[in-house]
């Protein structure tokens, strides 16, 4: 039986961004869907931009996150792997070395664009004798290279989210595998690593879509140079890209990362809930329990246009995991001396764990008395001698005042709520005048009767 297995592979060039976190977290689901594995792999071939403390800050936002790997790989510690592949290609005659500096390519390039054609590489490498190529290298010419693609049949795949594939490999470059230098680039590592690790299923943006037409060749040539034919391609599927609020691709979401969301007071929960769901069918919805997340998780309810991510949308989800969230679990987070009827009394009005230091200061003070017109002074110093510390302080309050006074409605509620809290609006006052105290309450009434 197959286990499905994903796998998530960043570069640690830099801190993962609000798109990253995406593609993690639908492996990750895709993963736990069907019961499978989830593996980090760090694409660290890069020996000059890699820092090993960005390898330290992905783990660290996954973790954040609640993405579990089931397993880690760097591809530093690979190389000999991708060497041996290389040369089984190399013997099979699917690799060629080039000699073209970068200079010459792209005037290639832009002579096929002028003429209207496609700006692939001409393959003039292939054309070298061997001769040549050792003229080259007695020059000092080190080749790069290049993947031989089969032009002979079309490329073609079912894509998990965008159906039917099809590719003509003759409109496609040979694709650079490997520098002058001897560094890997990108796409034939990952072919290796895939077919080595087990990799079902590869779920990543649609950006990738011509890379995975190139990559499906590699994945052939290679299980057919090196492996057994019980190695196979892995599914593919491609889902649309984020995209701002205002429609279009935005740099700013390339610099959203854990820290921007944690800094905000983001939960990850929020997160995760609003990234799972964004770009499908489904409702985008406060759903706090990530089993909720899997079981929901579908490929088919992903749609082909682009992913709008809003910050409105993600402030709401963030209030509804507020809200859900009980004391237990948030405690440690909340101001000194608030307790369970405290954080119970204030959360509904909460976006973020944050704010409730803010609004608890509306219990223990001190709070700015605004000042009060003279009818309702005499109002407020009327409260203050009747109140009477009730097991619902507040409803008997206001109820001996609207047969005192005849006050009703805003009339009767606003000028106790300003006197009390200093606010026109906040927490229910049921729950919150138990909290302020009998002595605090009255103080600040008749504070306010005096205020003018």
């Amino acid at each position: 039986m197959t286990i499905t297995t994903t796998r998530f592979a960043p570069s640690p060039t830099g801190s993962l961004h609000v798109g990253n976190i995406r593609t993690a977290l639908h492996n990750w689901l895709l993963a736990k869907k069907h019961g499978g594995r989830f593996l980090l792999r760090i694409d660290d071939t890069d020996a000059e931009r890699s820092r090993e403390e960005y390898v330290e800050s992905i783990r660290a936002d996954l973790a954040w996150l609640g993405i579990e790997p089931d397993g880690e790989e760097r591809q530093s510690q690979r190389l000999a792997l991708y060497e041996a592949v290389f040369s089984a290609l190399q013997a099979a005659g699917r690799v060629y070395p080039c000699y073209e500096t970068a200079q010459e390519l792209d005037l290639k390039r832009k002579i096929q664009l002028g003429r209207g054609l496609p700006p692939i590489y001409d393959r003039a490498a292939l054309a070298l004798s061997a001769e040549e190529r050792a003229e080259k290298e007695a020059q000092g010419i080190a080749p790069h290279w290049r993947f031989k693609l089969d032009h002979a049949e079309p490329i073609q795949w079912e894509d998990g989210v965008r159906g039917t594939q099809k590719f003509d490999p003759a409109q496609l470059s040979d694709p650079v595998i490997r520098r002058a230098d001897g560094s890997w680039l990108y796409m034939l590592p990952s072919v290796i690593d895939d077919l080595d690790m087990g990799i079902t299923d590869v779920l990543r943006g649609e950006d990738h879509v011509s890379n995975t037409a190139v990559q499906i060749q590699m994945f052939t040539a290679a299980i057919a140079a090196q492996y057994s034919a019980a190695r196979t391609i892995p599914n593919f599927a491609h889902e649309a890209l984020l995209v701002g609020s205002e429609g279009k691709l935005s740099k700013r979401l390339g610099s959203l990362g854990c820290d921007a969301f944690r800094e905000r007071g983001i939960e990850p929960q929020a997160l995760l809930a609003l990234l799972a769901r964004l770009g499908t069918s489904q409702p985008v919805e406060p759903i706090a329990e990530r089993s909720e997340l899997i079981e929901t998780f579908d490929l088919s309810s992903f749609g082909r246009a682009p992913a709008k991510f809003d910050d409105a949308d993600l402030d709401r989800l963030n209030a509804g995991i507020v809200h859900a969230l009980d004391y237990e679990t948030i405690s440690t987070r909340l101001p000194d001396g608030m307790d369970e009827a405290g954080w119970l009394a204030i959360r509904p009005n909460l976006v973020r764990v944050g704010e409730a230091a803010d609004w608890w200061k509306l219990v223990t003070g001190p709070i700015e008395t605004p000042e009060f017109a003279d009818e309702d002074r005499v109002f407020l110093v009327e409260a203050a001698k009747l109140m009477s510390w009730k097991e619902d302080p507040w409803h008997a309050l206001a109820d001996t005042l609207k047969q005192e006074t005849g006050r009703k409605g805003k009339a009767l509620f606003l000028p106790l709520r300003q006197a009390l809290t200093g606010m026109d609006h906040g927490p229910d006052m049921a729950h919150l005048l138990p909290l302020i105290g009998e002595e605090r309450a009255r103080a600040r009434l008749e504070r306010a009767g005096k205020a003018g």
